[in-house]
């Protein structure tokens, strides 16, 4: 369909709560191309997810997907982990599942060439529709889990740097490039 411009932090949009797709309307045309432009969108910038409003769409669409990549050289991949599959996630709902937390330096193509440290729950309970009107309910964790929750965030107008473990922990992706390394973060 079309590559459209991804919203960045500071647009009022970002910070707004998106409303829900009625289930009547997930089969239709306006979705089927919101779907579409996502994809194209989320490819074009060398993302790993994307949601809906972060084109502007007001409405709790998430995408997720992604293969080995330069972007994130710090994720381990070996044969039974070699990416996620893309998948749509229409309506999702989370149920955190543990107290235990995992943290990742995260990056956001709406705050882009920045990263920060960001701990969110290591396993979670996830159900959406998928563009069949299919219910999943589906139990990830793991840095699945974290790309899940950070696209969730962008649903209920929350980005990543809300949720920073230190503001120390955040700062430019180049910055870090030039000293081969992130900060340390103490546990």
């Amino acid at each position: 369909m079309a590559i459209k411009n991804i919203l960045k932090i500071g647009n009022p949009i970002l910070r707004q709560r998106s409303e829900e797709v009625p289930l009547n309307e997930i089969r239709s045309k306006e979705i089927k191309d919101l779907v579409k432009d996502m994809f194209d969108s989320m490819k074009a910038a060398g993302g790993i997810g994307l949601a809906a409003p972060q084109i502007g769409v007001l409405k709790r669409v998430i995408i997720v997907g992604y293969e080995p990549t330069d972007r994130y050289p710090d994720i381990k991949f070996d044969k039974e982990h070699e990416g996620v599959k893309y998948r749509v996630m229409i309506n999702p709902e989370i149920e955190y599942l543990t107290e235990e937390t995992i943290g990742f330096w995260e990056g956001c193509l709406s705050v882009p060439g920045m990263r920060g440290y960001v701990e969110r729950p290591k396993k979670i309970r996830l159900k959406f529709y998928d563009m069949e009107e299919e219910l999943h309910d589906e139990i990830i964790e793991g840095f699945e889990a974290i790309v899940v929750q950070h696209e969730y965030d962008h649903l209920d107008g929350i980005l990543y740097v809300d949720r920073l473990k230190d503001t120390k922990l955040f700062g430019f992706d180049e910055e870090f490039e030039k000293i081969k390394q992130y900060p340390v973060v103490e546990v």
